[in-house]
């Protein structure tokens, strides 16, 4: 067994009131976690480590997330540091933006795990999802290993996590409209509710809360109903219709009767390869949003990098398009390759989806399935640039919606808004952050608060409605006077 290599004393930790090392941490079954946070896989793999540190706790074990970014975005601790909060990481995290701890670990891979045994020595290294029964058996055996040679430390180290601010909204996700009301409904998905808002001007009175805000996957009325972490919706005259994506399920909303029930997914997340079922017994991945399109419900299944289709009648789901195979490969929908869809609209003939880690803007026939990419290259290759489609890139979009022969982009990790002519193949951006470092008295382009990951988009009435998510913010563009304003919420 090789001796773990030591963190560089320069690094950032966030998410902890002391700077670690493995020397401090001498005594301690120490598993490391390479993730960056826009993975899929990574995300699916904190349960489980939520889980080891639950039963764990009373020992001298301790997870480190090193978080080795993918994208530009990435690189920001105080992007990481929202990450962080989002998906209510409880360990400490080493930011590791310059790839110096991946390159000295040898990974090449995320999720990436190390397990170092108390003498400071690797026990073990896995790749991947579902190694939670494996890590459990190397952390029990490092941890009575170090007992049995008396080297295991008397008492765990005593990390504490920052306190989360509370906000009004906690990273609101997906928008959609009522076709008849106009309302406005969100998924504010750190609360575990939907939110239905009467927008007038820049305030939003919000007309009705649904879900209790506790964690869970309880249907019932709209008070008592639980939800966990929910994405997408839509929005008909009668249901609303919600990519539940934590719990892995798509439940229904219906507003006559105010009452939550479960159409799809069994609250475990579907194996890879999985083809679908009937909706109430066939686990899903993911589902991160949806839209109808007459009886069926089409979802951006961001697990399995695939979107799939509920019959609304007959409640059967399956895969309506990609091999989940992930990259960006167009052609018939069997062969397809997509890479984590995580926003879909449509405009009758076609669907429009973000294909998130291709950055790509990419097009499904309703009739066929066949994927078509509008804008995007490849998984490595993304960035913050107008113009043709064939030039044009795009950095991990969330968020999309069409309105005629247009198709607006929530740019997400350009914090930018983006519009794509259809009738001209070019795009160009709409809402850019600044890049100014400074600010001067009278300085426009410092005067409003810029975007921070949005997560959505929606067009309405010559207006934008844009769920900003870092901000904890909806925000409303202007398209005639080219103006962003923040929603107010009230009561």
């Amino acid at each position: 067994m090789v001796r773990a290599p030591e963190f560089p004393k320069d690094g950032i930790w966030l998410n902890t009131n002391r700077p670690l090392s493995l020397e401090a941490l001498r005594g301690h079954v120490v598993l490391l976690d390479f993730w960056t946070y826009c993975c899929i896989n990574c995300i699916h793999v904190l349960p489980d480590l939520a889980y080891l540190e639950k039963k764990y706790e009373a020992e001298p074990f301790v997870v480190i997330g090193v978080h080795s970014a993918k994208f530009h975005n990435e690189r920001d601790p105080e992007n990481i540091q929202n990450a962080i909060a989002r998906y209510e990481i409880e360990h400490p995290v080493y930011v590791d933006s310059d790839h110096r701890v991946w390159d000295t670990y040898a990974v090449n891979a995320w999720p990436t795990f190390i397990l170092i045994g108390a003498d400071g020595r690797v026990v073990a290294k896995g790749s991947g999802e579902g190694l939670r029964e494996a890590l459990d058996r190397h952390i029990g055996q490092a941890l009575a290993d170090a007992r049995d040679r008396g080297i295991l430390a008397d008492r765990k180290m005593d990390i504490r996590r920052p306190p989360i601010p509370e906000h009004p909204l906690s990273f609101p996700g997906k928008l959609d409209l009522h076709p008849t009301t106009g309302h406005l409904f969100v998924t504010d998905s750190n609360h575990n509710r939907i939110l239905e808002l009467k927008v007038n001007g820049n305030r939003a009175q919000i007309v009705q809360t649904i879900g209790s805000g506790q964690i869970g996957a309880e249907d019932g009325d709209f008070d008592t109903a639980t939800f966990y972490r929910p994405q997408g919706l839509a929005v008909t005259d009668r249901f609303i219709y919600v990519c539940d994506t934590e719990n892995h399920m798509i439940r229904r909303l219906d507003l006559a009767s105010r009452k939550v029930e479960t159409l799809a997914g069994t609250g475990e997340q579907a194996s890879w390869g999985a083809t679908g079922g009937h909706g109430p017994t066939t686990p899903l991945n993911s589902p991160w949003d949806c839209t109808v399109v007459g009886d069926q419900l089409l979802i951006a299944m961001a697990g399995p990098h695939q979107l799939w289709k509920l019959d609304l009648t007959t409640r059967q789901v399956e895969v309506f398009a990609g091999s989940g195979w992930e990259n960006i490969v167009d052609g018939p929908a069997e062969r397809a390759q997509l890479a984590q869809p995580s926003g879909i609209a449509h405009d009758g003939e076609r669907l429009y989806f973000a294909d998130s880690e291709v950055s790509a803007l990419r097009t499904c026939d309703l009739q066929t399935g066949e994927v078509r990419t509008l804008i995007g290259r490849g998984l490595f290759v993304f960035g913050l640039k107008d113009g043709d489609f064939d030039s044009a890139l795009l950095q991990h979009p969330l968020g999309v919606d069409v309105a005629g022969d247009r198709v607006y982009i929530a740019d997400t990790y350009n914090h930018a808004i983006r519009v794509a002519h259809l009738p001209t193949q070019r795009i160009e951006t709409l809402i850019a952050r600044s890049e100014a470092t400074t600010c001067r008295i009278g300085d426009e382009a410092c005067e409003e608060l810029p975007l921070n990951e949005p997560n959505d988009v929606l067009f309405h009435e010559n207006k934008l409605y844009i769920t900003d998510t870092n901000n904890h913010l909806l925000r409303v563009f202007d398209l005639t006077t080219r103006k962003l304003d923040t929603l107010e919420l009230v009561e």
